[in-house]
């Protein structure tokens, strides 16, 4: 049981940061504008452009299991400061606060889970344990 719950922590995992991905290239310019809304300003195609990339090589490992500390680590340094930005709950108004606590709140969540794969591993259905139990037959070794 173990096994299968590892397996569905990894993709609800991933599915967040690929819609996350997928998001931001579908809204380019939109998500640009809410960088500048944030005070990112500097280099926002390329940040935004590196971020989609961080989140998909991310995800896939996380996804399909190799390597997926790796792609935990990676999403863990984009999801972090993203939360502290995004849901800044303590400076925005009375009417947002609520909110904006709650969403914040999740994001750490989903940033616990990404430790957990840290420190756990992608568990036994993942490439890494097919490659690890995978016998090479005499005649190609």
């Amino acid at each position: 049981m173990k096994d299968i719950l590892d397996l569905i922590g990894r993709i609800l995992l991933a599915v967040v940061f690929f819609f996350e991905a997928v998001d931001s290239i579908l809204y380019f310019n939109q998500t640009k504008e809410v960088m500048s809304k944030f005070g990112l300003t500097f280099q926002q195609d390329i940040i935004l452009i590196f971020s989609i990339a961080i989140l998909i090589l991310g995800a896939t490992l996380l996804l399909v299991g190799y390597r997926s500390s790796f792609g935990a680590v990676l999403l863990v340094l984009y999801w972090l400061p993203v939360t502290f930005i995004v849901h800044s709950f303590w400076n925005d108004p009375e009417e947002m606060r609520r909110l904006q606590s709650v969403l914040f709140t999740k994001s750490l969540a989903i940033a616990g889970g990404l430790f957990l794969m840290i420190v756990n591993g992608s568990g036994r259905y993942s490439v890494k344990s097919l490659l690890a139990n995978t016998k090479v037959p005499k005649r190609f070794r």
